[in-house]
């Protein structure tokens, strides 16, 4: 595993009321996700959607228990459970291709993300008039209204998505779709599409260059992977390269551990610094925690409380969240990086702010 780690600091040098930050972590232990540890049997059950649209085409893990690790000021205060336990993350995987969006942005491999993808990417998925139209920030903020069938999956599976009632409500609707850029809407298949536009201006697989770019230069592990379809391989230049998922929907997406998306939390609260070094683009960060005019809660791929979604925690917070209730959390104000794998998502504002309040100084 060969995971470099952060300095521990007892709660108390590092600010916090030890006392209430312990009962905050035993709040967190407490309350396992109520996603069952067999998930691909979640999944075939219809969790997500029903048959024949639930079709899984990627890898599904099983998963373990809670655990979790919290750092302040780059130290490590709290940790919980197994941080060394590889699962998936399911959304998590979409923050991630916002940092590689902000890599190829910086390389010049995208001119400007209000360019249209078609102008730079040959590939049906961008062409005519409709799906032609579409710019790297619609599908970077979730406001693209990309239509079609991608890999066997199409957008109107996850049309009419209502996140609070995830696993519950009815969706897949057949709504009629609205000018790219002017509706916001969650949707795993579009998200999909803006991976594969990345494949096209890279020109190689996306995890190879997250590795090189960004997980090596932090000092990530080699315990993860991120795969996407059993029919999701393109053609470039020859080859044929794997087009990864944004989230383990029908499978596939990011496995990792704790400890790997902790350093991503922290290199994001350094805007994007490590040791001296621009990993992210200057102002990326910032561009990414920005919000999107038609959704304030949302940036670019990465989720905001600049409107409270999580009472009791900081305005300044934003996440990396995927099903099952893990979570990416980073604080500026306070100097917080922590993760929060398989929380009960129920009770996700509770346990942040029983952190946040346990912070004294």
């Amino acid at each position: 595993m060969n995971v470099q780690t952060f300095p521990a600091l007892a709660p108390a040098d590092a600010g916090f009321d030890a006392a209430a930050l312990a009962d905050a972590i035993a709040f967190v232990e407490a309350n396992d996700s109520p996603f069952p540890r067999d998930i691909r049997t979640h999944l075939d059950a219809g969790y997500f959607e029903p048959a024949p649209d639930n079709e899984v085409l990627g890898p599904v893990f099983p998963r373990g228990g809670p655990n979790g690790v919290l750092l302040r000021r780059g130290q490590r205060v709290a940790q919980w459970g197994n941080p060394l336990q590889s699962d998936m993350t399911f959304s998590v995987a979409k923050s991630y291709i916002a940092l590689l969006a902000g890599l190829a942005l910086s390389d010049g491999l995208i001119r400007d993300l209000d360019e249209k993808v078609s102008a730079s990417v040959s590939d049906p998925a961008f062409s005519g008039p409709h799906n032609g139209a579409i710019t790297w920030r619609m599908l970077l903020n979730q406001t693209s209204e990309w239509e079609g069938t991608l890999f066997g999956k199409a957008d109107r599976i996850d049309r009419g998505r209502d996140l609070k009632r995830e696993g519950t409500g009815p969706k897949g609707s057949d709504r009629p779709m609205q000018t790219p850029g002017t509706y916001w809407e969650y949707n795993d298949v579009r998200v999909n599409a803006l991976a594969l536009a990345l494949l096209h201006r890279f020109r190689r697989p996306l995890p190879q260059v997250f590795a090189e770019r960004i997980m090596d230069p932090i000092g990530g592990s080699q315990d993860w992977q991120w795969n996407g379809y059993s029919t999701s391989f393109v053609e470039i230049d020859g080859q044929s390269m794997p087009s990864v998922s944004g989230g383990g929907h029908w499978g596939g997406g990011v496995v990792t551990h704790a400890e790997d998306q902790l350093r991503i939390g922290q290199l994001m609260l350094q805007n994007g610094l490590w040791n001296g070094r621009q990993v992210l683009p200057e102002g990326w960060v910032a561009a990414c925690t920005t919000p999107s005019a038609l959704n304030k809660d949302y940036g670019l791929l990465w989720w905001l409380n600049g409107q409270g979604r999580f009472p009791g925690v900081s305005r300044e917070s934003f996440f990396a969240q995927g099903a099952g209730g893990n979570i990416i959390w980073i604080d500026p104000k306070h100097e917080v990086a922590a993760v929060f794998r398989w929380l009960n998502p129920a009770v996700h504002a509770q346990a942040l702010a029983k952190v946040t309040a346990a912070i004294k100084a």
